[in-house]
């Protein structure tokens, strides 16, 4: 599937709901279904800055394409980074650098996150195309 056609499967999924409590709920359920993260993983370099939560990305170019790992300790932002893990994992270094994220503004997630969650998202977003940079430059040379 394509970054954009997962983007539409999420709109259409939170579309569902009409209250904004029954998404947050979703997004707690979808967290706890994040695949597990390793413990030994959680170190200060995977540590995304700009977070009020603690959120642990990894990375790895799998087959040209880069493969998300991510955990968090608070339950909402574990949904959201579960939710970017969805988008972005599978695809290549260039699709996710190119990639216009949709979804967020969609389905109402950055007008209804406190700033500092918001901020959060926009540092998720942030260190998952950092990454796609990373492996991009790395396959060029």
């Amino acid at each position: 599937m394509t970054i954009n056609q997962i983007q539409d499967e999420i709109v259409e999924e939170f579309g569902v709901f009409t209250e904004w409590l029954d998404k947050y709920a979703y997004l707690i359920e979808l967290g706890k279904n994040l695949a597990p993260y390793n413990d030994k993983r959680k170190v200060e370099q995977n540590l995304i800055q700009g977070c009020q939560s603690r959120v642990w990305l990894d990375a790895e170019l799998v087959n040209g394409k880069i493969m998300y790992t991510a955990d968090s300790d608070a339950i909402i932002t574990k949904g959201i980074i579960s939710l970017l893990v969805r988008v972005f994992s599978n695809q290549t270094p260039q699709n996710i650098i190119n990639a216009k994220v949709t979804f967020t503004d969609k389905i109402g997630l950055r007008e209804n996150l406190s700033p500092t969650r918001a901020n959060g998202l926009l540092s998720m977003l942030k260190q998952i195309k950092l990454y796609a940079i990373a492996f991009a430059a790395k396959t060029e040379n």
